[in-house]
């Protein structure tokens, strides 16, 4: 059993650096020195981390919705130099939530957290249904505030939220912890 877990949601080139077709923007650079604090404590506390990563086929159905992103193989869908070498397991989604058809729900029912720390991007879209499956199966919660970015502001905001007022999520800062 691990105390925490930290989810790392799609820091990858394609939202994180420019010139990708979904860039987030400057407010989601913005975000990495925390993440690698946050990462820095949760590892130095022995927490596990795994890295939850957009990685889609060629014609996922998402394309209808979104421009073609993070298709797998290419640069786009690396986790960003800057978090790439941290220790941690990759996790491949093709959808939103990190726990949809992948392997995540049976790695964390074998380590048991006390609670799960989610970080990344988007806040309206992969890190707002992740957290929602987390709470779903009864897992605790945490969303640092200052580890979190979309390019949407008013979704950004009513993310939050959400995840706190609906979800039951904590909502923290890194770095007043």
């Amino acid at each position: 059993m691990v105390n925490n877990v930290v989810l790392v949601v799609d820091m990858l080139r394609c939202f994180m650096e420019p010139g990708h077709p979904l860039y987030a923007g400057d407010k989601a650079r913005s975000i990495i020195p925390n993440a690698r604090g946050l990462l820095e404590r949760e590892l130095a506390s022995g927490a596990r981390v795994f890295f939850i990563c957009d990685n889609h086929d060629p014609d996922d159905l998402e394309f209808e919705m979104f421009p073609p992103h993070c298709i797998a193989g290419t640069p786009e869908a690396e986790v960003i130099p800057e978090l790439a070498t941290y220790p941690g397991e990759t996790i491949y989604k093709k959808r939103y939530s990190g726990f949809f058809n992948t392997e995540l729900e049976q790695k964390l029912k074998a380590l048991g957290p006390e609670k799960i720390i989610i970080c990344g991007v988007l806040t309206n879209i992969c890190v707002m249904h992740t957290v929602a499956d987390a709470r779903n199966r009864d897992y605790h919660v945490e969303v640092p505030v200052d580890c979190v970015a979309s390019p949407d502001e008013t979704a950004h905001r009513f993310a939050l939220e959400h995840m706190e007022k609906v979800l039951g999520a904590r909502l923290t800062n890194f770095k007043e912890a």
